[in-house]
């Protein structure tokens, strides 16, 4: 079995707990506006590999990670896509080194072609783009149902989560859109953490190199002020349903 990555790197530090190993898998089938990697969406394009060329990639570094409490973090791209290889690559990692593992996914994919892959994960970064279904798909070209259904079956699994929101100023930052985000995490079992993480630019040469029209043109950076903005109303959000707390940053 093979799969088609986009890139790697082995000092990552924001993407789950500790020192890891980060995989970059090619394809998506979202096409968000903000997006920093638009050459990762062709599921034709990228690098053709096997398990064990990952895996000798991992070696060198395996005590680093095992050290920090860290592990491997398999992002895209869409992961799910691929979600045959990467349950095998997960599996082998469990049973070569027994490392920490995590998934980073937009969860645009039915439970059950991933029923393999959650097995062999360990946490889930769960990027919650919008809960407007029609502002959801205006912003990432594809309504949100099927994302939806994948954090439920997530919260009946009782998978843990860190749950994810990318602000971008006129567009993932209404008061009323912050706390329906809220209200559903509160909902879910397993969310050990909210991280709200703010709209870049750094991207944008990307998408002027694949002679595509960047669609966000224009749109600021938010300011740490609307960053501590977007956490209080969605912990208002989470509150209004239930009270335990929850770490929210």
């Amino acid at each position: 079995m093979t799969g088609r990555i986009h890139s790697l790197e082995t000092f990552g530090t924001v993407d789950g707990p500790g020192i890891r190993f980060v995989l970059f898998m090619q394809g998506c089938a979202l096409r968000c506006r903000y997006c920093h990697n638009p050459d990762s969406w062709d599921t034709e394009a990228g690098r053709r590999v096997e398990v064990e060329d990952i895996l000798a990639e991992i070696e060198p570094y395996v005590e680093f990670y095992r050290l920090s409490g860290g592990g491997i973090t398999v992002s895209g791209g869409e992961p799910s896509l691929q979600a045959p290889f990467v349950a095998k690559l997960f599996a082998a990692i469990k049973e070569r080194w027994g490392l920490h593992t995590a998934l980073d996914s937009s969860g645009f994919c039915e439970p059950v072609h991933a029923e393999e892959l959650l097995r062999h994960t360990d946490l889930v970064l769960l990027d919650l783009k919008m809960m407007n279904r029609e502002a959801h798909q205006e912003l990432t070209t594809q309504p949100n149902d099927k994302i939806l259904r994948f954090a439920e079956h997530l919260s009946t699994q009782g998978k843990a989560m860190w749950v994810r929101r990318v602000l971008v100023p006129g567009w993932t930052d209404s008061m009323e859109e912050l706390r329906e985000l809220g209200r559903f995490i509160g909902k879910l079992r397993g969310v050990e953490k909210v991280e709200v993480l703010p709209y870049h630019r750094m991207g944008v040469y990307k998408w002027q190199e694949l002679g595509r029209e960047y669609l966000l043109e224009g749109c600021p950076e938010p300011t740490d002020k609307e960053v501590e903005r977007a956490i209080h109303l969605i912990e208002e959000g989470r509150r209004s349903v239930t009270e335990p707390p929850l770490h929210v940053q």
